[in-house]
């Protein structure tokens, strides 16, 4: 499939590091507040009190916003979070649904799980319930569809109880690699992710997955 926007060029550098779109309401403010400090504590060592955190509090954003460059994995499905499974349940429909937990130390980005097309990107309000509860399904989400060579893929982005905002990249139509960054859930919480039915999974729960690398299908 031809490279579309957003994709990795064959020489893109690997491991490159840069910030997550979608950021800066969170980062802008915090930053010119530890700069601001920071210089006025040449005035008055008292200011070391706020500048100090400050600084932390950035260098803490900067960490948590963080969105490597990655060559994509192989596989029908691969994983569009980085976290730890949490569950893998079969579904009425004869589909398998694989949760995937995100921590705050996390890359929140994620990823398509497969080429295709973007046929839907619905936000469904709901609550602010821990993304390892039970009842965190019918928290606050976006809910993706992709029109793939396995036919429709299903993704769901569900915010937890820090992370309150997601941050969709893309809009219905939009085409996307493998492994694209699709949106970013700001400070962690669970990606769900739909296996076709007859798709046996690769992973188990309580492993460990890397978004856009981990592969979710068993050959």
């Amino acid at each position: 499939m031809p490279r579309v926007p957003g994709s990795w060029p064959a020489d893109s550098p690997r491991g490159r590091v840069r910030l997550a779109r979608g950021v800066s309401p969170w980062l802008a403010p915090t930053a010119a507040a530890a700069v601001a400090s920071s210089l006025l504590v040449r005035r008055s060592p008292r200011w070391a009190v706020a500048a100090i955190p400050l600084a932390a509090l950035t260098g803490g954003m900067l960490w948590f916003f963080r969105d490597p460059e990655r060559a994509p994995g192989e596989g029908r499905l691969i994983a569009p979070a980085d976290g730890v499974v949490q569950s893998i349940d079969p579904w009425p429909d004869g589909r398998t649904r694989v949760a995937i937990f995100m921590s705050p130390l996390n890359v929140h980005v994620n990823r398509a799980p497969a080429a295709g097309t973007v046929t839907s990107v619905e936000h469904v309000a709901g609550g602010f319930a821990p993304a390892f509860n039970k009842d965190s399904d019918r928290n606050e989400r976006v809910v993706w569809h992709f029109d793939t060579a396995l036919g429709d893929v299903e993704l769901v982005q569900i915010a937890g109880a820090v992370a309150r905002r997601i941050v969709p990249y893309l809009a219905r139509g939009a085409k996307v690699a493998q492994g694209d960054r699709i949106g970013l859930i700001r400070l962690g919480s669970r990606v769900d992710v739909y296996l076709p039915e007859g798709m046996a999974p690769a992973v188990t729960v309580g492993e460990r997955t890397t978004a856009g690398v981990t592969r979710l299908d068993r050959v």
